[in-house]
């Protein structure tokens, strides 16, 4: 069966199916449709499908080309999404993008991809190819993934249906440039599948493809994710030591890596998105009571921190500014996770604006891509005793600080990103905070 499958893939001639079409579906299926493949989408959320029918992108932000590829493929009748699974019987090939989070507990919920997969099961069609692009735990192929599968098809896998892991390599902002030039791990459950889907990605991807087993897939991602986790929490917890001792953590950094074989990260507000929260933790789950976990769970402690101590940042600049943060209205610039992104996925500033209302601020959100808290950035700060930059969005970058102050009732301007230059701040007359940056060295200006 896989010999005629990868016939069909070669001339584009296998019907594809996508499961999921967020940040993760969705590009994939534009990508897939462009190469040639009729591609049918299933999506839970109802608006998102009648969006997408009429070549609508439901995803904003600034997303290069993803709105101009949605409409081409669907106007030439390549993509069309769709809430019934039913659409799936005839389809050879079924990429699962849902999400695949994790509780309080760090233990994973997989309610999502347990439903995609029991849904498919009733109409999976034999001889399919089904692939997990969602980031799992490792053991999650073997243990969640095949069982649930064979139970409700009644077939059996490497048998009658196939089944891979090619974990997704995308981030909001760039999806499509993601999606084609990064190299991908592709697991298969025997090395033909994988060699199989190694014809099926390649595509769309213009990058090395790497066929290996699902387990080394799965622990891949996890890895990659925690691997970024651990070295954002060095910075920032340097971050944190720079600003007991009265240092500048910018300059240290550029300093530390012009060492061979040193690379410090950008320490910053608090690590967000779908994946360097939650990633990690999978990781972590897949190896169960085996060993004692010690690094991961203290990069995750770091991280979480950040927007805690962003709110410590705020009351101590409000104090020094003789307003007591009881009451003190406090503007919160940015709620996506990532600059020039309507994500709010784990958002760091949601834990800031949570944490300043604890203290008795009023808080004032503003975002010109998350719904709900867009408009105008003036209407928004003006009359507020403090302005608190969380995202890195373009609109924050180039407003003049000068604007900013006229704007505030107070001039106390606390910076999560390192937009603003505190000299030119702090010389313009604002109360400033920076992570990173010894309140000593700020209130004096020194730093070159």
């Amino acid at each position: 069966m896989l010999h005629e499958l990868q016939r069909r893939i070669q001339n584009q001639e296998a019907p594809l199916g996508v499961i999921g079409l967020g940040y993760v579906g969705l590009p994939v299926a534009c990508k897939f449709a462009a190469a040639g493949f009729n591609v049918t989408g299933v999506e839970v959320k109802a608006e998102r499908v009648a969006a997408i029918n009429i070549g609508q992108s439901p995803i904003e932000g600034q997303e290069p080309g993803l709105a101009e590829l949605l409409a081409r493929v669907v106007a030439a009748g390549r993509l069309r999404a769709t809430t019934d699974y039913h659409a799936l019987s005839n389809v050879d090939i079924v990429l699962i993008c849902v999400e695949t989070p994790v509780d309080d507990t760090h233990t994973p919920r997989y309610q999502a991809l347990r439903a995609a997969l029991r849904s498919l099961g009733t109409v999976l069609k034999r001889g399919a190819l089904v692939i997990i692009e969602s980031t799992i735990a490792p053991g999650t192929m073997q243990g969640v993934v095949l069982p649930i599968l064979e139970e409700v098809s009644g077939m059996k896998a490497n048998v009658d249906f196939f089944l891979g892991h090619c974990p997704e390599r995308v981030m909001p902002g760039r999806l499509l440039s993601n999606l084609t030039h990064m190299s991908r791990v592709v697991g298969g459950m025997t090395p033909q599948t994988a060699e199989t889907m190694v014809m099926l990605y390649r595509h769309v991807v213009q990058a090395e493809l790497t066929p290996v087993d699902c387990v080394t897939a799965e622990v891949v991602k996890t890895a990659e994710n925690a691997y970024r986790d651990v070295q954002i929490a060095f910075a920032n917890e340097l971050a944190l030591v720079c600003e007991a001792v009265g240092a500048d953590v910018w300059t240290v950094r550029e300093l530390v890596n012009k060492v061979p074989y040193r690379h410090v990260h950008m320490p910053g507000a608090g690590v967000g998105g779908h994946c360097l929260p939650k990633d990690p933790w999978l990781l972590a789950y897949g190896a169960g009571e085996r060993i004692p976990l010690r690094l991961i769970p203290a990069a995750r402690a770091v991280n979480d921190y950040m927007p805690l101590h962003m709110a410590d940042l705020v009351r101590d600049a409000l104090s020094e500014a003789g307003v007591d943060i009881q009451g003190a209205r406090v503007a919160v610039l940015g709620y996506a996770y990532l600059e020039n992104s309507d994500d709010t996925r784990n958002s760091p500033s949601e834990i800031l604006v949570q944490r300043l209302q604890e203290m008795g601020a009023e808080v004032i959100i503003h975002d010109p891509y998350v719904a709900g808290y867009q408009g105008s950035l003036e209407e928004h700060v003006r009359g507020c005793d403090a302005a608190v930059l969380m995202v890195a969005h373009d609109e924050y970058r180039a407003i003049d600080p000068a604007v900013l102050k006229e704007w505030l009732a107070r001039p106390v301007l606390v910076d999560g990103r390192h937009v603003y230059d505190q000299e030119q701040a702090i010389g313009m007359g604002f109360t400033y905070r920076g992570v990173g940056i010894g309140k000593e060295r700020a209130g004096q200006g020194e730093v070159k």
